[in-house]
């Protein structure tokens, strides 16, 4: 019977490694969690709603939520298509297609937000285009669910990529033979495999852009009730020496956070049960 803490590891030892994962998770993340519970905790119930309750605070909930469900909801379909092309066909530049999939990990958000506005400015070469046609992109909510769409795009992507790849082609065949076509094929043999991967990845990529500030500043316009993500008025309300209130709206979202990795996880846990 192995003693708890005693299996050959390449680790140290059990209480060395329990120790310096405690220690290190301390810092990193339970202590600055607990400075957030603790100055939200100066607030009484009602000052704590009131501050997460307020008209502007709503809207920027609105707007963030709003942006990253559709930023995410539009990943999940063009992202599936991608991972489609990448994981069943062979052509030319495939390799250098499948290394942009991974440009927005790479790239600081401060310079996609940049070179974003300036695309779809009205002086941009897709905004010039786009306000011709008396659409507006930059400096509006489109525009934060642009920057969002960028983000979060490689997570399906590399969500849905794999289990494209491992997915036997036998299987279609063996569907064609019965009289399938390949919309019927696609629907009743491979979405419901894919189904699991996709949801997936739509959840990390809404938890990505709902966590999103350093490329939406710069395209969102900034505008109170308008185009203010959440992110965006908790820095505002340190700037204003409103910890209390700043806080308070950061504890919100990190509850937010916190259901959204708990979706994810069980999520990737029924992907397993379903592979199985």
């Amino acid at each position: 019977m192995a003693v708890f803490g005693k299996k050959d590891s390449v680790l140290p030892g059990f209480a060395p490694s329990l120790g310096y994962t405690l220690f290190y998770l301390s810092i990193i993340v339970l202590i600055p969690l607990s400075a957030l519970a603790c100055k939200t905790a100066t607030l009484s119930w009602g000052e704590f709603l009131e501050a997460v309750t307020a008209p502007r605070v709503l809207a920027s909930y609105r707007v963030t939520f709003g942006a990253a469900f559709i930023a995410a909801f539009t990943n999940a379909i063009f992202g599936v298509l991608v991972a489609w092309v990448l994981a069943r066909y062979r052509f030319p530049g495939k390799r250098i297609l499948d290394a942009l999939v991974d440009l927005p990990f790479a790239l600081p958000t401060a310079v996609a937000g940049i070179t974003l506005s300036s695309l779809y400015s009205s002086n941009g070469w897709l905004g010039s285009f786009l306000e011709g046609h008396g659409i507006k992109v930059a400096f509006t909510p489109a525009g934060i669910v642009i920057a969002m769409i960028f983000i979060g795009f490689p997570f399906v992507v590399r969500t849905v990529q794999p289990v494209l790849e491992e997915l036997d082609r036998e299987i279609e065949e063996a569907a064609a033979c019965l009289g399938a076509d390949r919309w019927q094929t696609f629907c009743r043999v491979l979405f419901p495999t894919m189904l699991p991967a996709i949801l997936t990845g739509f959840a990390l990529s809404f938890a990505r852009g709902v966590g999103e500030y350093g490329s939406i500043i710069f395209i969102a316009g900034n505008m109170p009730m308008v185009s203010e993500i959440t992110p965006l008025l908790i820095i505002t309300k340190l700037e204003q020496y409103d910890y209390a209130g700043a806080t308070a709206i950061a504890s919100v979202m990190l509850v937010a956070s916190f259901l959204l990795l708990l979706a994810i996880n069980l999520l990737q846990k029924w992907s397993r049960r379903f592979a199985a």
